[in-house]
């Protein structure tokens, strides 16, 4: 999965931008209180995408 595309999908679900990390992006669900990475590669393999979703508790891509 192309990591814009899964950042595009935690926005459309109510996740915002926190900061930035050393090689992650951190994301965070404000309405759950949950916090994840998301790596900084072009390409996300599926099950780290729905690794990251889970943690959020937001539907898989």
């Amino acid at each position: 999965m192309k990591r814009l595309d899964l950042i595009r999908h935690l926005e459309q679900h109510g996740c915002e931008f926190l900061r930035e990390g050393g090689n992650h992006t951190i994301y965070v669900n404000r309405a759950t209180k949950k916090v994840s990475a998301v790596p900084r590669h072009r390409e996300i393999i599926e099950f780290t995408a729905r690794k990251i979703c889970m943690d959020l508790e937001i539907p898989r891509p």
